[in-house]
Parts: structure tokens; sequence; C-alpha cells
């Protein structure tokens, strides 16, 4: 059975490290949330408010944090690396820019840590079902050794190089495709409301045309609710969104599809919607076009 020490109880995090419970393994769950620690316990896995609490005897300490800020944080709090058990691989499942994801492999690898950069997509149903798409990088036995534990949150398992940070290039690009999608669908929707249609109506239209996706289906009905229930904030695509443009910049490529939907986020969220549903970014577009009155 393996030890698994989970940080990040999040909307996704949560279901994940759930999951790996479900699955039979021994699971600790670490998060600030005292609310979060309590549904983790209720399910069954033990809790901590720091990885500074936890008894480091897991085969694996996987991060699902926000950002790689908090990645380096825990991993540098107490001495944490020197006291993890010998043979435990640090898996990173956040959205990090890959410099950065790489870097922190290369330390990590300087001290003889085991290390898999392994960024996930699929979103909270996708954490619920466990049947996420892991983007993995790492060298191969860390990536093999992984698997029993990955195929517990994923379905979708692949391999993607040897390297740290080209599971977070790989990321990069599928956030740049979801937040486009998202965008181009709230303005659609926008456009339609401008002339009065009925978005519902516009809706299941779509739904089964060749215009259709996974993000209109998943987001479309979210954004035509008063109040939708917060699955990923507006602030995730803010920094995910300023990732893709910051990779463009570094290799040079331009970027402006992503750089105006980048945009439309950070105009929701500079209007009060940060902690708001991302489906919200459809307030910026009823801001600008007058379609609907905006929240």
């Amino acid at each position: 059975m393996s030890v698994v020490t989970f940080v990040g109880l999040g909307a996704m995090g949560f279901p994940m490290a759930q999951n790996l419970l479900q699955a039979g393994m021994q699971v600790c769950g670490v998060d600030l949330s005292d609310q979060a620690l309590e549904r983790f316990a209720a399910a069954g896995g033990s809790v901590a408010k720091s990885v500074a609490e936890v008894q480091l005897e897991s085969d694996f300490l996987i991060l699902m944090v926000i950002n790689i800020d908090q990645a380096k944080q825990v991993l540098m709090q107490e001495q944490v690396l020197a006291r993890l058990k010998q043979g435990c691989t640090v898996v990173l499942m956040a959205t990090c820019p890959s410099p950065d994801v790489a870097a922190l492999g290369q330390y990590l690898a300087e001290r003889g840590i085991a290390f898999l950069d392994a960024p996930v997509s699929g979103g909270v149903e996708g954490a619920k079902a466990a049947s996420l798409t892991i983007m993995a990088a790492g060298d191969r036995a860390t990536y093999d050794k992984a698997v029993p534990i990955l195929q517990h949150m994923g379905q979708r398992l692949f391999h993607v190089g040897e390297q740290a940070g080209q599971g977070a290039m790989v990321k990069t690009v599928n956030q740049l495709l979801c937040g486009v999608h998202i965008a181009v669908l709230a303005e659609a929707l926008a456009l339609a409301a401008k002339v009065g249609v009925d978005l519902s109506v516009v809706l299941e239209i779509m739904s089964g045309s060749s215009a259709s996706s996974w993000m209109l289906r998943d987001r479309g009905p979210r954004m035509i609710q008063d109040d939708p229930e917060v699955t990923s904030a507006v602030d995730i695509f803010v920094k995910d969104l300023g990732i893709v443009l910051q990779t463009g910049t570094q290799v040079r490529a331009a970027l402006p599809i992503a750089a105006t939907a980048q945009q439309m986020f950070l105009a929701a969220s500079g209007s009060g919607l940060a902690l708001a549903d991302d489906s919200q970014v459809i307030q910026s577009y009823y801001a600008l076009s007058g379609g609907k009155e905006s929240k």
C-alpha cells in the first residue's frame, strides 16, 4: 500500500486525494483551510495544516497547489526535503511556468530527490470522476513508479518527455486553448444576448452543432446562470493565460488571440469577479457591448 502526502485540498485537490483514499492508499491531506481538513478527515484521511507537521514516511509527496511559489514554500519549510523518506517522489500537479518547473526539477535532482512534472486537465468533474488527463514529464523510471498512483486520478496518462518542465509546457498549450475557448464562447453568447436571442436555446443548438466543444457544454450553462457554482475562478485564467503569454515572449511566438482572452479575464477580475466562476468572463463582454446588464 502506497503512503501519500497530498498538499492542496481545493476544488480539484480534494477529490483527487479522496480517489487515492478510496483506492486503498494511506493519504495525509495538507491544507491551510480548517474546513478542507475537516472534510478530508471525515472522508477517512489523516490531516495536517503544514507538511512540517507530517511524519514524512510517504512514498509520494503530491503538490496540487495554486502556483510555483506555493510549491517552493511547501518544499522549503522546516527541512522538508531532508526529512523525506528515501525513494520518495515529489509530484507537482499544478499549472506552473515551464522554466520554473525545470529549475525546481534540477534543484531536487541535485539533492537526489525524484521529481515528476505532472500537470492535469479535466476540471473539477474530471477530478471527481478520476478521469483527468495527466501530462507527465520526468525520467521513465520515475514515471513508471508513479503510474499506479496517477491511474487512480486520471484516465489519460501521457509521458510527454524525460525533462522536468516538458509537462508544464504541454499544459501551457492546453491552457491557451481552454482560456480562448471560454472567452470566445462568452463573446458568442454576449452577441446573442445583444440581439435578444434566448441563450438557453442558443446553447441547445450549439451543443449539437459543429460549433460545439467541451468548454461550450461545460461552461455555457453556467454563463447563463445568475450565480453559478465556482469550479474554477476567473483569476485562475488570469494566471494561466499570463503563463501562456510569458511563454510566448520567451520563445518569440506571437499569441494575439490568447492575449485578447487574457485581457477579458483581467477585466472581469478587476471588476470584482476575481473569485467568481471563470464562466463569468462573460460579464466583461456584457460591459463592453451593453448586451445584458453586467453584475
